[in-house]
């Protein structure tokens, strides 16, 4: 699998901007990646070192238009954390 096409794109939230401190990154992964996928996937593309990779499936939430319901689609969240010293720049809109 190519590993842009397995790192779909990061995530943007309060709480991994939290964990960027720590030297840990959050991306929204392809759902049938595995962890040593999704591990040379990031060092491939951000020339970096990666220590360890948690992943998580975040699921469904039901969601309502006027009479009618539906589900958001779930999908994969990787938590990559990198070795002392490296890190990964983003270009965010703020």
């Amino acid at each position: 699998m190519n590993p842009r096409a397995i790192i779909q794109k990061p995530v943007i939230t309060e709480k991994a901007s939290m964990l960027r401190e720590g030297n840990k990154y959050a991306f929204r992964v392809h759902p049938k990646a595995n962890k040593l996928q999704i591990r040379q996937a990031v060092e491939s593309i951000f020339s970096v070192k990666v220590e360890s990779v948690r992943t998580i499936k975040v699921p469904s939430k039901p969601k309502r238009q006027g009479m009618y319901l539906g589900r958001r689609a779930g999908w994969k969240k990787a938590y990559v954390t990198l070795k002392a010293g490296d890190s990964i720049e983003f270009a965010e809109n703020t």
